[in-house]
């Protein structure tokens, strides 16, 4: 089965295949960012900021240069926020060890920071067409279903093989067609819910179809266990001004910008709320603390976290020195900074960006 493999994939991509941007370029900058892009974003979602992204920062000189701060500003939206700041330090290290030039071995492409085994593959490929076989979450998808196998794909043992599958299936003589076709036969017809099975080239021969296993395979042997968090924002206002805080710790939204915080084990109303210890070192200045307007509260859902949130509109008369952690900043300046996306979410509900 292996034989013919390739040859039917290659067929059904000539007649399928998605013309993308980056796929009409061999230029390895613009293939890393795409597949970056890609990595926690569908394609219809992820063209806008492919575009913005690249045009304010075409080369990797001038990702090199740019502060994180604006790095972060042009991927707010996207999510997972560790990707653009592993980009933005690869570029630098591009800068220094490579002198501003992507290197062609496999094995240089991989030291990257933030680059895995896939995107070294992908980039390799389809810059150069070095024979390295993609492994993402639609190959071993496609792969787990024609070939019938269950080993978990998130044990040691199922990455490994199919890693070896992969890298035997792998059309040699054009690894960078052979790796995009699989890439979109996973993202077009052997989708994770109702693949279009009727009409797929393997039909006949997928393991998974004929043995009723579709819905069933791959299989993960674990899965990640989602834990609540309780946030409570409080948007201080000093007529035109406002506090920010920058995350900093190693958490989720590291670097970004939210309003002063105050998280709890549990959801707390605003009568608790005030009885919090840091809160009331927060206000323990102001003698009667008033909140112009609360709003219900905002669920937002991680991959591993769901953050349950109360923003709380304050006005105060000053900014007292309890404040002095924080950063103040004037209310048309809120555009300048990089938010998590439940922030933006707040920030246009509240009508305030």
């Amino acid at each position: 089965m292996k034989n013919f493999f390739s040859g039917i994939l290659l067929q059904w991509y000539e007649e399928n295949r998605r013309d993308l941007p980056w796929r009409n370029t061999t230029d390895p900058y613009l293939i890393w960012i795409s597949e970056i892009i890609l990595q926690q974003t569908r394609v219809v979602q992820g063209m806008d900021y492919y575009f913005r992204f690249v045009e304010r920062f075409p080369d990797i000189q001038s990702l090199a240069e740019a502060d994180e701060d604006e790095v972060l500003k042009y991927w707010q939206g996207l999510g997972y926020y560790s990707r653009a700041r592993n980009l933005h330090a690869a570029a630098r290290d591009l800068m220094t060890r490579f002198g501003g030039c992507f290197p062609e071995s496999y094995d240089e492409v991989r030291s990257l920071k933030g680059i895995g085994a896939y995107t070294a593959a992908a980039v390799c490929s389809f810059a150069w067409r070095l024979p390295y076989a993609v492994v993402d979450g639609n190959v071993y998808r496609v792969l787990s279903r024609v070939f019938g196998i269950d080993t978990p794909i998130d044990s040691h043992e199922g990455q490994k093989r199919f890693a070896e599958l992969a890298s035997s299936l792998l059309d040699k003589t054009h690894p960078d067609l052979y790796n995009q076709a699989i890439m979109d036969f996973g993202a077009i017809q052997c989708l994770p819910q109702s693949p279009d099975c009727l009409f797929c080239p393997f039909r006949d021969k997928c393991e998974a179809y004929l043995q009723g296993k579709v819905a069933q395979l791959p299989v993960k042997a674990g899965k990640t266990t989602v834990k609540p968090r309780y946030f409570n924002y409080l948007d201080i206002r000093c007529g035109d001004r406002l506090l920010l805080s920058r995350r900093s710790a190693k958490d989720i939204w590291q670097n970004l910008y939210e309003f002063p915080l105050i998280e709890t084990e549990r959801d707390m109303e605003w009568q608790e709320l005030v009885k919090e210890q840091q809160f009331l070192e927060l206000f323990q200045h102001i003698p009667e603390v008033k909140v112009q307007r609360q709003y219900p509260v905002f669920k937002h859902v991680l991959s591993h976290r769901i953050i349950y949130a109360r923003f709380y509109t304050i006005e105060v008369s000053k900014f007292t020195s309890a404040f002095s952690a924080y950063l103040e900043i004037s209310e048309s300046d809120l555009e300048k900074y990089a938010f998590p996306r439940l922030i933006t979410l707040y920030l246009e509900k509240s009508d305030r960006q």
